[in-house]
This record gives structure tokens, sequence and C-alpha cells, in this order.
């Protein structure tokens, strides 16, 4: 198994471990590996989830309708609403 060893880890960050890995009742090795595992996991789960997306909307031919109104347009609907 690999060694990780971090040179000025910052007390703050260290004493907030602590307390996570006592109230999860693991140590602080054993919780430092289980959020850094979260943590890179589901950072790695939102970028492909965002990848699908933007390769499943660019599939669609979508085209621009030219009625919709500009957005400074649309706020300022807004606002007469709720004007009256």
């Amino acid at each position: 198994m690999a060694l990780l060893q971090v040179r000025d880890f910052p007390q703050d960050l260290y004493a907030l471990l602590a307390i996570k890995a006592q109230l999860e009742n693991r140590s602080i090795t054993q919780q430092t590996i289980h959020m850094l595992k979260e943590g890179l996991t589901e950072k790695s789960e939102q970028v492909s989830s965002r990848a699908a997306v933007l390769n499943s909307i660019s599939q669609m031919n979508l085209t621009m309708n030219k009625n919709v109104p500009s957005p400074a347009e649309l706020i300022r609907q807004d606002r007469d609403r709720q004007e009256v």
C-alpha cells in the first residue's frame, strides 16, 4: 500500500478532520481515505454526468426561436407583474 505524507498541514484543518473522524468512529487515517475517495469519485461522476448531458444536448437539432424575448424584456415583464 502507498504511503502519503502531507507537510505543513494546517492545524485548524487537522482539528476538523480529527473531529469528523471521531464522530464517524474512524481513525484519522481511515477518515482521510474515506473523504478523499468520496470527494474524488463525486467529482468524477459529476464531470461524467455533465459531459453526458452536454453531449445529448449537442446531438439535438435545436434552432433558436426568434420569437423569444430578450432576457432584459423578460425581467421587465416580471417586474411589471410584481408591481401590480
